[in-house]
C-alpha cells in the first residue's frame, strides 16, 4: 500500500502541499516543486503561507478545516510566491484521516483545467486541419511550380520596368511552397533516432548558426551546467527544436537589440506520467527572452497547431517543437510575462549503456 501512496503522490497532476498542524510546509509533490520553481529540500520546513501567496482569507479556512474535519474549496483565488507571478488557481483544502492538525492543500491553476477540458476537442479539431492541409499542400505545389515557371518565362520578355511584378509572382510563390512544406512536415516527421547526446554541443551549434543569421542583432548569455549527464535524444530533431525557439527569441525583440539567455541545470523533481509509472527529465534547458512576452490570451495555447502571436505567423513552429518534445518522452513549457519569457525544456538522461557504448 505504501507504494501505491508514494506513486500516487508523485502522479498528482497538480501542485500538492501536505501542511502540518503549525502552518509549515511538511511535503510538496514533484508538480509543486514545478509550480514554485524549487525543490522540495529548499521548502520543507518553511512557513506555507510566506513560500505561497494567496489572495483569500486562508488562515480562516485552515482553521475550519482543521476543526471540522470537512474539505473546503476556494474558486478562482490568485496564488503566487517569490519566483513565480500569481496564477489564478482552485484551492481545496483536506484534512488527513489520522493524522491530527496535517492539512492536504491542492492548487490547481485555472488555465491548466480549462485546457484540459477543451484539448480532446482542441487536438480532434487541429487533427482534422493538419490532415486537410497535407493533402492541399500536396496538390498545391505542383500548380504553383507552373506559375513560378510560367514567371520566370515571361520575365525573359519584359522591360525592366515590368520585371517587379513577375519577380512578385516568384518570390510570393516561393513564400507559399515553405508554408507548405512546413505543414507537410509536421505531418510526416519520422521517428527519433536515440543516441546519447551532449547537450552543450547541441546548442553551440544552434547558437554559432543563429548568431551570424536570425539572431545576428542578439546579445547571447550562457549559463551552462558543466556537471550535466549526457541526454537521450535525435540530434537532428532537438537542434531543430533549439533553432525554432532560438528564432522566436530573436523574433520577440521585433529587429531591436536583445538579449537571448540559454541556460542548463539538473533538477529531479520533475517526473512525466508513463503507462509504466512515472519517467524522470531532469535534464533541463531554458531559453530566456527580453522581449515583450506572449499575449495572455494565446499564452495557455501556444503549442497547440495554427495558434500564432504574430500576424503573418503559421502556428506551426511551436506546435512542432512540443511534437518533437513529446516523441523524446521531454517535457516542454513556457512561462512568459512582459520583459522575460522562459521556455523550457526537461529530456531524459542517457542510459548508461548508451552514454558509455
Amino acid at each position: 500500500m505504501n507504494a501505491f501512496v508514494d506513486n500516487l503522490w508523485l502522479s498528482l497532476p497538480m501542485p500538492a502541499f501536505l501542511i502540518d498542524p503549525g502552518d509549515m510546509i511538511s511535503e510538496v509533490n514533484p508538480a509543486a516543486e514545478s509550480f514554485l520553481n524549487a525543490s522540495a529540500r529548499q521548502v520543507r520546513g518553511t512557513p506555507a503561507f510566506d513560500t505561497l501567496a494567496i489572495d483569500a482569507p486562508v488562515d480562516d479556512q485552515m482553521r475550519r478545516a482543521r476543526r471540522d474535519q470537512a474539505s473546503l474549496v476556494m474558486n478562482g483565488v490568485d496564488v503566487g510566491s517569490g519566483s513565480i507571478t500569481p496564477i489564478n488557481c482552485n484551492v481545496q483544502l483536506a484534512p488527513m484521516m489520522r493524522m491530527p492538525g496535517f492539512v492536504l492543500m491542492l492548487v490547481e491553476p485555472r488555465v491548466l483545467a480549462d485546457r484540459l477540458g477543451r484539448s480532446m476537442s482542441v487536438k480532434s479539431a487541429a487533427k482534422s486541419a493538419i490532415g486537410m492541409a497535407e493533402m492541399l499542400a500536396h496538390e498545391i505545389k505542383n500548380p504553383l511550380a507552373g506559375i513560378t515557371g510560367a514567371a520566370r518565362l515571361l520575365s525573359m520578355n519584359l522591360e525592366k520596368d515590368d520585371l517587379e511584378l513577375t519577380d512578385l509572382i516568384v518570390n510570393e510563390s516561393r513564400r507559399i511552397v515553405k508554408l507548405l512544406e512546413q505543414v507537410e512536415q509536421f505531418g510526416n516527421l519520422r521517428p527519433p533516432e536515440l543516441k546519447a547526446v551532449n547537450i552543450h554541443d547541441l546548442l553551440d551549434r544552434a547558437r554559432k548558426s543563429a548568431s551570424v543569421g536570425f539572431a545576428a542583432h542578439m546579445h547571447f548569455v550562457e549559463e551552462y551546467d558543466p556537471s550535466l549527464p549526457p541526454t537521450f535524444v535525435d540530434s537532428d530533431q532537438i537542434l531543430q527544436v533549439i533553432l525554432n525557439l532560438l528564432k522566436n527569441a530573436a523574433e520577440a525583440a521585433g529587429g531591436k537589440p536583445g538579449e537571448i539567455r540559454v541556460r542548463t541545470f539538473y533538477d529531479m523533481s520533475l517526473r512525466l506520467r508513463k503507462k509504466d509509472g512515472p519517467a524522470s527529465v531532469p535534464l533541463n534547458v531554458e531559453i530566456i527572452d527580453d522581449g515583450p512576452g506572449l499575449p495572455p490570451e494565446i499564452a495557455s495555447e501556444v503549442f497547440e497547431p495554427f495558434v500564432s502571436s504574430r500576424e503573418n505567423g503559421t502556428g506551426l513552429g511551436l506546435a512542432l517543437v512540443s511534437k518533437i518534445i513529446s516523441d523524446h518522452d521531454g517535457w516542454i513549457s513556457v512561462d512568459s510575462v512582459p520583459g522575460r519569457t522562459v521556455f523550457r525544456i526537461s529530456l531524459p538522461v542517457a542510459p548508461k549503456e548508451a552514454a558509455t557504448g
